[in-house]
């Protein structure tokens, strides 16, 4: 039996077809369909028969991962959308929370709703804080909205009610009587999505989820159709942002949660090699066409965190975009991929980004209609990519075209030479990843110089060496098939699903036994959601809680151990003291505290897959070929020796510089840098202490 992982990105789709018995993996990397994801997904999965016949048949579980719903929302091309509310909230939406996107730029705006207000309908409705319902729900008055609705050619409904996350029975009883006066309309229930405090992040989660539910589910739907003509007889799995794999009836119904589905991938494969190889600190680096992702993996934990936004008016910027407040995994996101885009800006500096050529047009060097210069471009006339051999010879690159590319649009402007102005390129696009990465690290509590940079994507090996450089970091880690690794981190990331519930109550007076009680129905909702997949594997669960003091409007999270002793207050409050001081640096003794949520994850049991390792090499290394790159030690080009990956077996030991190709991606070291190949089969790259960028 066989598993299949498809991972679409902004540039390329990747494919991974494991032997469950052997360990063989079969891999395919195609370009993206903009127009239609799903296209070249299909396409994709039917090349794959040439390399491993018959694996349709055999394939025990095929899982994806897309950034389809984020960029549905980010290019507003999501349903007709209708917002319900309580009577007075209806611009809860375009009030935020009064925090301004830049703080010296008054006309930098947040994105507009995504609900105009003449469809964000009052309802004449009210429930208290403590979850009484104060005005129940008038059908007549639903029965008018219906009509609003069916004028109006609304497709999808939101409904987002005052205090729902403590009593969900109004919004309940509008969905219900709107499911019989609207047949086939999609409804959101924001307690369904999110039954958590905060309104605006709750209404915000919820009328996401509202407007990418009509077109996810249309394309599951035609996924679905797909898979089955190609022959495969198991349902597809689909990739949520908080690490773990759902079924498609529950991406349907809660799309919101499939925002970061493609980038969580390969951060699960970093994980559980930092669990393998006792890593402390890891630092997830995934560099692919389009985008950078990032992601500090501590104590071989995937950080998870509810501070998710999307479609930012200012890129990068926080409170810039749209909040979810799922749970997903902590990623930066920076825009530097092969395809970002190189100019020079009106003070004559060279910028990348965050523009990007995607994969249409591309890079110049693609030779499918691209006309400006991009990093892929700099990184081919740097000598860094074989230009038949990209892709493992999938697409030949033009030399040629790249150089003009960039004679043009950067060394001209630039008065510099070729070679200069496309290092400047590279250069710049290193020191934007680097200024990023140690930011994200620092707020995190950590120090980029004590973590391993582990380096994937079809960009990431490229640039690893030197982006390592410049933060301090002395060791890179190369995994075997990079730059297909999310792909590969879907045929092993666990069935799992997250939920959050919220409890206020001070610590001073918890009740242990109602905490427990809640937990058992939030296991009880999470087993049903996962019995969608498999509807007899084992079922384990881990939980934590939120706790901050009293009047503040954030908290720190704790998770729990299995005992009931946990949930002590005592227990509690001096948990709750550990996380703060270790976060904030103080705490304060004499401030009341209060639990505000409780979350729980729950997994399936499965049998781990364990990939095999590769056999052991000589440790002595004979070099394929051999060609000039530019060195940023020695600031010109010199010859590099050309490797062949899978020449160097555990044990090889290789001195740059050096060029290490592979049919998914390249690795480069510069000069002074030793690279010695583990037992799993990575790369582990030493990096020059007095390299460029220290």
């Amino acid at each position: 039996m066989v598993r299949v992982g498809c991972d679409i990105g902004g540039t390329f789709t990747d494919f991974v077809v494991l032997d469950e018995v052997t360990g063989e993996i079969f891999i395919e990397k195609d370009l993206t369909t903009p127009a239609d994801p799903s296209e070249g997904l299909l396409e994709g999965l039917r090349t794959l028969e040439g390399a491993a016949p018959g694996y349709t048949a055999r394939t025990r579980r095929i899982a994806h991962a897309t950034t389809l719903v984020a960029n549905t929302v980010i290019e507003k091309k999501g349903a007709r959308t209708a917002l319900l509310t309580t009577r007075g909230f209806r611009d809860v939406l375009e009030l935020r929370r009064h925090v301004r996107v830049t703080t010296y730029e008054l006309w930098v705006d947040p994105p507009p709703p995504l609900v105009e207000r003449a469809l964000r309908l009052p309802v004449t409705e009210r429930t208290w804080s403590d979850g009484r319902i104060l005005d129940p729900v008038d059908p007549a008055e639903v029965a008018e909205l219906a009509r609003v609705i069916r004028r109006e050619g609304v497709q999808s409904v939101a409904i987002a009610f005052l205090h729902s996350y403590v009593n969900a029975g109004n919004e309940r009883e509008v969905a219900r009587l709107l499911g019989e006066l609207v047949p086939g309309l999609a409804v959101t229930t924001s307690s369904s999505v999110l039954p958590q405090i905060k309104e605006y992040e709750r209404t915000s989660a919820c009328v996401i989820n509202a407007y990418v539910k009509p077109m996810a589910r249309t394309y599951l739907g035609r996924v679905d159709a797909g898979l089955a003509r190609l022959g495969f007889t198991v349902p597809l799995r689909v990739m949520l942002s908080a690490g773990g794999l759902a079924s498609t009836d529950t991406a349907g119904e809660f799309p919101v949660r499939l925002i970061e589905s493609g980038p969580v991938a390969g951060a699960i494969v970093a994980r559980q090699y930092a669990e393998r190889m006792g890593a402390a600190d890891l630092l997830s680096f995934d560099m692919g066409g389009t985008t950078a992702k990032a992601c500090l993996i501590r104590e071989a934990t995937l950080p998870i965190t509810d501070d998710l936004e999307v479609a930012r008016s200012r890129r990068f910027t926080k409170s810039s975009g749209y909040p979810l407040a799922v749970p997903a995994a902590h990623l930066l996101e920076i825009g530097a991929g092969g395809g970002s885009l190189a100019s020079v800006n009106a003070m004559g500096l060279v910028q990348v980004g965050p523009e990007s050529a995607g994969a249409d047009p591309g890079p110049i060097c693609y030779g499918r209609g691209g006309t400006r210069p991009t990093v892929t471009d700099a990184d081919l006339l740097l000598g860094y990519l074989n230009p038949k051999y990209f892709a493992g010879g999938a697409i030949r690159l033009d030399p040629e075209a790249a150089a003009r590319g960039v004679d043009e649009h950067v060394a001209a402007p630039l008065g510099r030479e070729r070679i200069a102005a496309a290092w400047a390129v590279h250069d710049v696009v290193n020191e934007t990843m680097a200024i990023a990465v140690r930011m994200h690290v620092t707020e995190r509590g950590g120090n980029p110089e004590r973590a391993a940079l582990f380096a994937f994507g079809g960009a990431g090996p490229v640039h690893a060496y030197h982006l390592a450089s410049k933060l301090g970091i002395a060791r890179v880690i190369v995994s075997l098939r990079p730059g297909v690794l999310s792909a590969l981190g879907l045929v092993t990331a666990p069935v799992a699903y997250d939920t959050v519930r919220t409890h206020r109550s001070p610590l001073d007076g918890l009740d242990a036994g109602a905490v427990e009680a809640l937990f058992r129905e939030m296991a009880d909702d999470v087993t049903r959601t996962l019995r969608t997949v498999d509807g007899e594997a084992p079922v384990t669960f881990a939980r934590a809680v939120d706790v901050g003091y009293i009047g503040q409007g954030y908290q720190v999270s704790i998770a729990l151990e299995g005992t009931a002793a946990a949930l002590e207050p005592g227990a509690l409050r001096q948990r709750f003291a550990e996380t703060y001081r270790a976060k904030y640096g103080y705490f304060y003794d004499d401030v009341p505290a209060e639990l505000v949520n409780l979350r729980l994850t729950g997994r399936l049991v499965e049998s781990p897959i364990v990939l095999p390792s590769p056999p052991a090499a000589s440790g002595i290394a004979s070099p394929k070929d051999e060609r000039p790159a530019y060195s940023a030690r020695e600031r010109a080009p010199i010859t590099f020796a050309i490797y062949d990956r899978a020449e160097l077996g555990p044990g090889t030991v290789v001195r740059g510089p050096a060029i290490v190709e592979e049919a998914s991606a390249t690795t480069v070291m510069d000069a002074g840098g030793t690279l010695e190949v583990d037992a799993e089969g990575s790369l582990v790259i030493a990096v020059e202490a007095d390299g460029p960028g220290r």
